[in-house]
């Protein structure tokens, strides 16, 4: 489920994001947190900062949602929160060139004719 912020409010969408890019904000051994996510994100979403009549296009819109969510785990886990370009350089920026690298070389691969032959020690295994 993706929760996300519009003009029409909160959304939790199960489908139509398929060609979205997931940043991994949790480390895998925060299992405690991993646990509370959802319960966090759900309560988070019902404040009345985030009703339909309260979105902005440029000062109060999905990415302010997110990155106030965000804020909020760090607050309650009593670390400093984050600015909109700190989170923009640590989270987003890596994780966009990381799917542009992806999306070249797909481009790539499907406008020039490749063949793709296992390595020795993979043919072994198939």
């Amino acid at each position: 489920v993706v929760y996300n912020y519009s003009e029409e409010g909160i959304h939790r969408d199960e489908t139509g994001w398929e060609q979205c890019i997931s940043v991994p904000l949790v480390q895998p051994d925060m299992f405690e947190l991993l646990q509370q996510w959802d319960h966090l994100l759900e309560e988070f979403s019902m404040g009345e900062e985030w009703l339909p009549h309260r979105y902005e296009e440029h000062d109060h819109n999905c990415y302010t949602y997110a990155l106030a969510f965000i804020n909020s785990v760090l607050t309650a886990q009593g670390k400093q929160q984050m600015s909109k370009s700190e989170f923009t350089e640590k989270f987003v920026i890596p994780q966009t060139k990381n799917a542009s690298k992806y999306i070249t070389l797909h481009q790539e691969l499907t406008t020039k004719d490749f063949y793709i032959v296992p390595l020795p020690d993979q043919e072994k295994q198939c």
